[in-house]
């Protein structure tokens, strides 16, 4: 019988905890920044497109936010209309990043 192991841990697909690790690994930023026109924007940089699946993501906060908002892959940053720096924690949270991980500024 052939398993399926990771590459990387070696552990069976099923037990594998290197995308729980990646996640724990990252520090994400969330910030609000005004741009042309006086308007609000949060800003949330630090994510890694490898471990998380970021349209999913977007696709969610845009729908619980009542927003509009952007991927930039460059930059590895969400960029969502409004200011939502406060409810933006327990989303990502919920989405299993460690809340010790997330900063929040302004």
């Amino acid at each position: 019988m052939v398993e399926d192991r990771c590459p990387v841990c070696g552990l069976p697909k099923e037990l594998c905890v290197c995308g729980e690790i990646k996640r724990e690994e990252q520090k994400i930023t969330v910030r609000s920044e005004r741009r042309k026109y006086r308007k609000e924007v949060t800003l949330i940089e630090g994510l890694n497109p490898g471990e998380l699946d970021i349209r999913s993501l977007l696709k969610d906060m845009k729908s619980k936010l009542a927003c509009g908002g952007t991927y930039k892959e460059k930059e590895k940053t969400i960029i969502l209309q409004g200011n939502h720096v406060k409810k933006v924690k327990p989303m990502l949270i919920k989405w299993g990043i460690p809340p010790e991980k997330i900063e929040l500024l302004g």
